[in-house]
């Protein structure tokens, strides 16, 4: 399952958050400060490592959770 929102709080800052969930569990969410993944459970490593490594596509969402959202 994955999950993603975005809030705009009344100082006018944007928050947002991407996150993965596997058989009712946290799996791994976005770090958009860091662009990269944090892992929540011990299997999402292999996951992590393979999209950390995708500077553009992590730029790329933390540009929608910034901008478009």
């Amino acid at each position: 399952q994955q999950m993603y929102g975005c809030e705009l709080s009344s100082d006018g800052r944007k928050r947002g958050y991407f996150q993965d969930s596997y058989d009712g569990r946290d799996f791994i969410a976005f770090d958009k400060e860091t662009l990269t993944w944090t892992a929540a459970d011990p299997q999402a490593q292999v996951t992590k490592r393979k999209w950390d490594a995708e500077l553009a596509f992590n730029q790329y969402r933390k540009s929608y959770l910034e901008e478009i959202c």
